[in-house]
């Protein structure tokens, strides 16, 4: 027979990133909203296209690295670095993808495609950022309740 923990759950990454995708998401939509008022359809398709490409991008190696973090912490580092050289690696092979394109043949659509591209970025960094700081994770655990306190270091 077994007892209950009262310790509290561990505290994974998962929430922040989640609201970091919907903050990226969210600010991505005003932009496409931006550009189709002001550059028109192409611009609003551009920019679409950038906020879908980054967010995805973003969204597909955080949580994998996240993901290998919960399960092996000791390989969450390498992990990282691999994930980043991808993702680099997968936008650098989507845009020379959209530069052959038709989509992007305008100079406005292009702009609008990088703008989305470093909104959807920079909010995505500062958003994970913020609410990763802002996650409490105990330092220490407290003995359970009832049992004698321990003697530290300094006592005599």
């Amino acid at each position: 027979m077994t007892t209950a923990t009262k310790q509290a759950p561990r505290v994974t990454g998962t929430r922040p990133l989640v609201g970091a995708a919907l903050a990226a998401l969210g600010v991505g939509a005003l932009v496409v909203l931006a550009a189709a008022v002001f550059g028109g359809s192409d611009a609003a398709t551009a920019a679409l296209i950038g906020t879908l490409i980054t967010a995805v991008v973003f969204v597909l190696g955080s949580f994998s690295v996240n993901l290998v973090a919960a399960l092996l912490p000791a390989a969450s580092l390498l992990v990282a670095l691999l994930t980043y050289v991808l993702q680099v690696v997968v936008m650098a092979l989507a845009f020379v993808a959209l530069s052959d394109s038709p989509l992007l043949d305008t100079t406005v659509a292009r702009t609008w495609l990088a703008v989305a591209v470093i909104a959807v970025t920079a909010t995505w960094l500062v958003a994970q950022i913020w609410l990763t700081t802002h996650l409490r994770i105990p330092a220490y655990d407290l003995p359970p309740e009832g049992a004698p306190e321990g003697r530290t270091g300094g006592e005599r």
